[in-house]
């Protein structure tokens, strides 16, 4: 079992070069093509990063560091009363390195307390799922995870 010290890590292979991969971490509307269902981005560093998770759930945080198109880095949370990660608490860090013809993208979420680590592997493990296909050319379809009003 992983301490709340030691990063959640997540790896996915992606049939796209890096190049085609990293927009979808930097971009709303491709954003929104594999997780959420509204995105606020700004990315470089110190800009807004908000994204309208699913109906329900606001991710909020900033951009620490970008490196096109190999490096992101975000901090990450949730709006709202008594979030189970408060907004900007946490860091993601996201690698694309090439792989043959594709990406093989490397997640890393540091700082999760024990309570928030399972429902972020699963989440995690949900979106990248979504964007490999999307970055790969093979829309995702709609989240099942969107709660509607």
């Amino acid at each position: 079992m992983l301490s709340a010290t030691e990063p959640l890590r997540h790896e996915v292979r992606i049939d796209a070069p890096p190049e085609v991969v990293f927009p979808y971490f930097t971009d709303p509307s491709r954003m929104v093509s594999w997780m959420g269902v509204a995105a606020l981005l700004d990315p470089r560093p110190g800009g807004a990063l908000r994204i309208e998770a699913n109906g329900r759930d606001v991710v909020v945080g900033e951009y620490v560091e970008i490196q096109p198109p190999r490096r992101v880095v975000f901090t990450w949370g949730f709006d709202g009363a008594a979030p189970m990660v408060a907004a900007g608490s946490t860091r993601v860090e996201v690698t694309l390195e090439p792989d043959g013809d594709g990406t093989l993208v490397v997640l890393r979420h540091h700082g999760l307390a024990a309570p928030a680590r399972d429902p972020h592997d699963e989440g995690w493990f949900h979106y990248l799922a979504r964007l490999a296909r999307a970055a790969a050319g093979d829309a995702p379809g709609r989240d099942p995870w969107i709660v509607d009003d």
